[in-house]
C-alpha cells in the first residue's frame, strides 16, 4: 500500500519536527498531507471507520486530529453530517492570496535584514529542486516543488508563527486549486520564474524580492481566476489524478496505537 506522505509530497506542508509527537500529532500531520496530495479530495467525507482502519489508529485520536484541521480551516464540520475536505471557491481566492502575501513579504522582509546566509542557501536548494521538477514535465511535482520553494522562503526566516501560518496556507492553495478547476496546471516557466525570487533575495534587494513575490502572487490568481494569457505554455494533469489510500502511521516510541 503506497503512502502519500513518503512517495508523494514534499517537504512544504509538514510542521518542524517535534521531538516526541503524539499520535494526534502523527495523525494530523497524515491528514493534512493527504488533503495537500488530493488524496482526500476536496468536498469529500472523512468516513473515520474507513480512515482509521488505514491508519491504524483509533477513532479517538483521529476525531481529535480532523477537529484540529477544521480549526485550520482544511477540514469542514456539519452538524449531523460530519466531516469533509473543504472547498475554497473562486470567490475566496483574492483573499487568501492576500493572507499568502502577507506572510511571504513579511517573512522575505526579514530574511534580506537579518537572515543567515546559510537559510538564504535554503531557499537556493528549494529552487535547484524545482528546476529539477520542471525538467520532467510533471504538473504535480513542479506545483509541489513551487509551493515549497515559497515554504521555504518563510521558514527560513525563522519566525515560528509565520511557518505555522504558511504552512495552512500552502494546503489552501492546494484546495483552491483542486476546487477552482478539473486540471491541474503549472506553467512551463516556473523555474525560470522564480529565479528571480531567489536572486533578489540573495542580493538582500528587499523592495525587488518583495516586487518579485507579489508580481507572481498576483499572476497565480490570474491564472487560477482564467485571467491568464491563453499563450503561456503549461503543464497539466486531471486534479483527481492520484490513486494513493493512506499507509499506516508508526506510533511514537514504538508503542502501539491501534
Amino acid at each position: 500500500m503506497s503512502h502519500p506522505s513518503r512517495a508523494t509530497l514534499t517537504t512544504a506542508p509538514s510542521f518542524s519536527r517535534v521531538t516526541r509527537p503524539s499520535t494526534v500529532d502523527l495523525i494530523q500531520t497524515e491528514l493534512r498531507n493527504a488533503v495537500y496530495a488530493g488524496v482526500l479530495a476536496v468536498g469529500s467525507p472523512i468516513r473515520e471507520v474507513e480512515v482509521a482502519a488505514q491508519l491504524g489508529v483509533s477513532r479517538g485520536p483521529l476525531r481529535e486530529a480532523a477537529q484540529r484541521l477544521v480549526q485550520e480551516g482544511l477540514l469542514a464540520a456539519t452538524p449531523g453530517r460530519g466531516m469533509r475536505v473543504a472547498t475554497i471557491s473562486k470567490e475566496r481566492l483574492p483573499a487568501l492570496y492576500e493572507a499568502r502575501k502577507s506572510v511571504e513579504v513579511s517573512a522575505a522582509r526579514l530574511l534580506v535584514r537579518s537572515g543567515a546566509d546559510t537559510a538564504i542557501a535554503g531557499v537556493r536548494r528549494a529552487h535547484d529542486e524545482l528546476v529539477a521538477a520542471n525538467r520532467t514535465g510533471d504538473a504535480r511535482r513542479v506545483g509541489g516543488a513551487d509551493l515549497n520553494l515559497h515554504w521555504a522562503l518563510v521558514a527560513a526566516a525563522g519566525n515560528p508563527w509565520l511557518t505555522r501560518w504558511m504552512t495552512t496556507l500552502i494546503v489552501e492553495v492546494r484546495l483552491a486549486t483542486f476546487t477552482v478547476s478539473d486540471e491541474y496546471v503549472v506553467r512551463k516557466d516556473t523555474a525560470d520564474a522564480h529565479a528571480l525570487i531567489v536572486e533578489r533575495l540573495e542580493a538582500r534587494d528587499e523592495d525587488g524580492l518583495v516586487n518579485a513575490i507579489t508580481q507572481m502572487l498576483e499572476g497565480a490568481v490570474d491564472r487560477l481566476l482564467g485571467r491568464e494569457d491563453e499563450a503561456v505554455e503549461t503543464f497539466e494533469e486531471p486534479a483527481d489524478a492520484p490513486e494513493i489510500t493512506l499507509g499506516p502511521i508508526d506510533a511514537p516510541d514504538g508503542a502501539s496505537i491501534g
